[in-house]
């Protein structure tokens, strides 16, 4: 029995990180298409193998191979032990925040419990919140390390944003907690339903937003990258990082993304929660059966109309035949879910097999939610221009602290 349980703690781990880190390469080419387009340029396009491009995202592939081979430089006078393990320490504190992360409801398969989370914490909120204020040591270390001018003042500057938006960050939590009476977050998940009236973004909508808007601060993001500040500080605080190193700082970057948007999801927005499940649940096996094919046939039809767009666009460029990728891709699965209806397997679950698919919707609905946010975080990026120093800290200390105070009061008034 604990050769199991360690088997699907193993399984467990691996799993949700392989997610997370799989969004990364998935976000980098987001936000450089997401850029082009809002920007009306072409973006990535030219990178290939053997003339596939795949809609720019071969880039990735080659920026990784091009960071690896390149000269890892470690400036004289850094303080090298540090300086190694700074980013290191950044992109290990945000792969930890998503052991408390639940990707679906807990399942029974015959006598075996699985929860589909890998630490089931009754404070979990404080675990995230104890674990993310550890990130600014990363950033820290790593400026003051480098002993460079531009470097340090970007580690000033991200430890003092950091440390002040993390102030507002937890008491925006403090209605959430208020409002359901627990730290964890599969129950704060389950206690959301599958309502989307009874789900936290209306309930606590001031929360969310200035939750969400603390996201942006604590990732460095646009309108909140001041610790960058490229016009300012060359790169802020990895400014003398090169090779593999800066790579995991871009990773990192990356990977709070995703982290984040999962957090916004499982504590306001339901979660692996599928909206008017419990409507469906009893005939989920009918709706499999019979929906298959029809999703299916919905799949082909829109692939070969996507597919038809290409070459009709009007930027007289590679992104004419974009549509091709996106089109191709719908066809194919749509030929996959036929290929399942088609023999039959739809009538062959049941019992735990039914559970399985339950559970498999479950972490579908909560990526597809996680995705949505993170495009949110590209769209904001290329939509709104860089704060002033002064005005991220007035936002900061003089609005968000305040808010977030008065909602704690409204909040505690409402549920007396």
């Amino acid at each position: 029995m604990i050769l199991t349980d360690l088997v699907i703690v193993f399984v467990k781990v691996t799993f949700i990180i392989a997610i997370v880190l799989s969004l990364i390469p998935l976000l980098i080419w987001g936000e450089r298409k997401g850029a082009a387009y809002i920007q009306d340029r072409r973006g990535p396009n030219r990178a290939n193998i053997l003339g596939i491009r795949l809609g720019g995202i071969i880039h990735n592939l080659a920026d990784v191979v091009k960071l690896l081979f390149k000269e890892d430089i470690i400036p004289r006078k850094t303080n090298k032990v540090l300086f190694i393990i700074s980013p290191l320490v950044v992109l290990f504190v945000t792969l930890v925040i998503t052991a408390v992360i639940p990707f679906g409801a807990p399942i029974q398969i015959g006598d075996l419990f699985i929860r589909l989370q890998i630490a089931d914490l009754n404070v979990g909120i404080l675990y995230i919140l104890a674990i993310s204020s550890i990130g600014v040591y990363g950033i820290m270390i790593g400026g003051w390390a480098s002993r460079g001018s531009y470097s340090l003042l970007g580690g000033i500057r991200s430890s003092a944003q950091m440390i002040s938006y993390e102030v507002a960050l937890g008491l925006s939590l403090i209605g959430v907690l208020l409002y359901t009476g627990t730290a964890r977050l599969d129950e704060i998940v389950m206690l959301q339903g599958d309502n989307i009236l009874s789900w936290n973004f209306v309930r606590q909508p001031i929360a969310f937003i200035l939750f969400l808007i603390c996201l942006f601060a604590e990732t460095n993001r646009n309108p909140f990258d001041l610790p960058e500040g490229e016009s300012e500080l060359v790169g802020g605080y990895h400014t003398e990082y090169s090779s593999i190193k800066f790579a995991i700082f871009f990773m990192a970057e990356y990977a709070h993304i995703a982290v984040g948007a999962m957090l916004v999801v499982s504590l306001f927005f339901g979660g692996w929660q599928i909206p008017f499940f419990d409507f469906m649940e009893p005939n989920i096996g009918h709706i499999f059966k019979y929906g298959l094919p029809i999703v299916a046939f919905i799949a082909i039809v829109f692939g070969a109309i996507l597919s038809g767009q290409a070459k009709r666009s009007n930027w007289e460029d590679l992104r004419d035949y974009e549509p091709l990728l996106f089109g191709i891709l719908l066809v194919f699965g749509g030929i996959f879910l036929g290929g399942i209806s088609f023999v039959g397997l739809a009538d062959k679950i049941n019992g735990d097999g039914l559970k399985i698919l339950v559970a498999v919707l479950q972490v579908v609905t909560f990526l597809i939610k996680t995705l949505f946010f993170c495009w949110l975080f590209i769209w904001v990026r290329w939509t709104l221009p860089r704060f002033r120093y002064d005005q991220l800290m007035r936002l900061g200390w003089k609005i968000m602290i305040p808010l977030a105070l008065l909602n704690i009061i409204v909040t505690s008034l409402f549920i007396r």
